[in-house]
């Protein structure tokens, strides 16, 4: 049995529901906007959700497909899962789990841009893997930020399908498209909506309540030369490393498209390591003098 919750309904291209500066933030890695949004999201789910819930010996929540790096919409499902424990906790109920779909493969094309046939062409090419005995006969929650084509929640469909589970299934998404004539490259507007120069990144990614999410790394890996000197030089080395071991953990270096930017990455990293290393020698040789 599958069923769909959303919290606000996208009827106009004008007129958005939710606030569009605070999504596009939250979309570059602004989980103060995340932790919010969950918030409201629950709010809104437990009023139509709160007795089937409480029916419920053991709840899974899953949040979006992905490898190693988390997309935005993880850190609103982690900040949900937060409320969601929450009220099981008040009601004697046992805390929620948590499940993940597994996927392999990565795109570098711009996802927001396209249309519901482009996006299941695209992701039709990756791989995905539920484990099933964890799943199989439960009640589930997908969560997801926004439902624009349904294309993601039409490969959960055949991911779910493809390993024969079953169970009680519903799909939670913060903003969903209900104007089929409004084109789906409003996700875009939403996305770049707040971020626009790679100054609003750089804004973004030096807030206390920034962490590195899936976009935000592929973006600054596909940065040219001008932008990506520019993000280098203003932010951390805390951030830098960070940038480095995400790419790599997710098998970025092994996309041709990202190789330039992870190999500058590197090789600065390296020199800034070894430059330092030289300047601590020479101070320590210039004090026993």
């Amino acid at each position: 049995m599958k069923k769909r919750f959303s919290l606000h309904k996208i009827e106009s291209e004008l007129k958005s529901p939710f606030d569009e500066g605070s999504y596009s933030k939250f979309k570059f890695g602004d989980t103060a906007v995340a932790k919010q949004f969950a918030k409201e999201l629950f709010e809104g789910f437990i009023s139509e959700f709160k007795d089937e819930l409480l029916e419920q010996e053991e709840i899974i929540l899953f949040p979006s497909p992905y490898h190693s790096i988390p997309t935005a919409s993880n850190f609103l499902c982690t900040y949900f899962k937060e409320q969601l424990n929450f009220f099981l906790f008040e009601n004697g109920k046992p805390a929620c789990l948590e499940g993940k779909i597994h996927r392999k493969q990565t795109y570098v094309e711009d996802y927001g841009n396209m249309s519901y046939e482009e996006r299941i062409n695209l992701i039709s090419n990756d791989t995905y893997y539920i484990d099933k005995s964890f799943v199989d006969g439960k009640f589930c929650l997908f969560l997801d930020d926004i439902k624009i084509t349904g294309s993601h929640e039409n490969t959960v469909d055949k991911i779910l399908k493809h390993y024969d589970v079953n169970g009680e299934f519903i799909f939670v998404y913060f903003a969903e498209l209900m104007n089929k004539d409004i084109h789906p490259k409003i996700e875009n507007h939403y996305n770049y909506f707040k971020v626009k120069t790679t100054e609003d990144l750089i804004e973004v990614i030096n807030g206390k309540d920034f962490h590195f999410n899936t976009r935000i790394t592929k973006y600054i890996l596909l940065m040219q030369d001008s932008d990506f000197e520019n993000i280098y030089n203003n932010i951390s080395e805390a951030k830098r490393n960070e940038i480095l071991s995400l790419a790599i953990s997710n098998n970025y270096h092994l996309v041709e498209e990202y190789k330039q930017n992870i190999n500058k990455l590197k090789d600065k990293i390296q020199w800034q390591l070894t430059y330092k290393k030289d300047k601590d020698k020479t101070l320590t040789l210039q004090n026993s003098l």
